[in-house]
């Protein structure tokens, strides 16, 4: 019997795009598990936080993903769209790399995060995303932060953020064999 497919969703940020380093990076981590389909979205076309989660939640429904067997894995804005996403629909895993949270100017910037397993890493340095909100939310949520001598970007940590990625879905997928 096979098992159903584990899905990936990988979300870029407000300047970037789906074939941006992090993004491939954490893409290709990602496609090394069997029976895992990763998809970076396309967020391009819009900057509006609530546009990108209506493409978000499209994306999941397009591929026909359970959400108990999803991961959403997201940078800056794109980790606010599936930190919300986790608010709405539980989902298996949240990876979120320098997440828009606890900034005024986002809609429910303080989502309560329902995802089975969480990894929020964020730059000491982050002069977009202030590092003490972000850790003040976890804190009240328990959440795991990675904090890293980096700034917003983390372009210093690539390599250190595609280790904690593997790591990540290994913790999510104990059933799963890396190929």
């Amino acid at each position: 019997m096979t098992r159903p497919t584990i899905h990936v969703f990988l979300s870029h940020g407000l300047e970037s795009g789906p074939g941006s380093t992090k993004v491939q990076a954490l893409k290709r981590v990602a496609e090394r598990f069997p029976g895992v389909y990763a998809e970076a979205i396309d967020h391009r076309p819009s900057r509006d936080p609530d546009e990108r989660l209506k493409q978000m939640r499209a994306a999941m429904t397009r591929a026909g993903a359970d959400p108990e067997r999803t991961i959403l894995a997201g940078s800056s804005m794109g980790g606010w769209v599936c930190a919300q996403t986790s608010s709405e629909t539980p989902v298996l895993g949240c990876f979120l790399l320098a997440p828009a949270l606890a900034l005024p100017r986002y809609p429910q910037s303080r989502p309560t995060i329902r995802a089975r397993h969480c990894q929020i890493i964020h730059g000491w340095n982050d002069n977009v995303v202030p590092v003490m909100p972000v850790l003040a939310l976890a804190r009240e949520q328990q959440l795991p932060v990675l904090l890293l001598a980096d700034g917003h970007r983390l372009e210093r940590s690539v390599g250190r953020v595609a280790e904690a990625f593997e790591g990540f879905l290994r913790r999510c997928l104990p059933e799963q064999n890396q190929t």
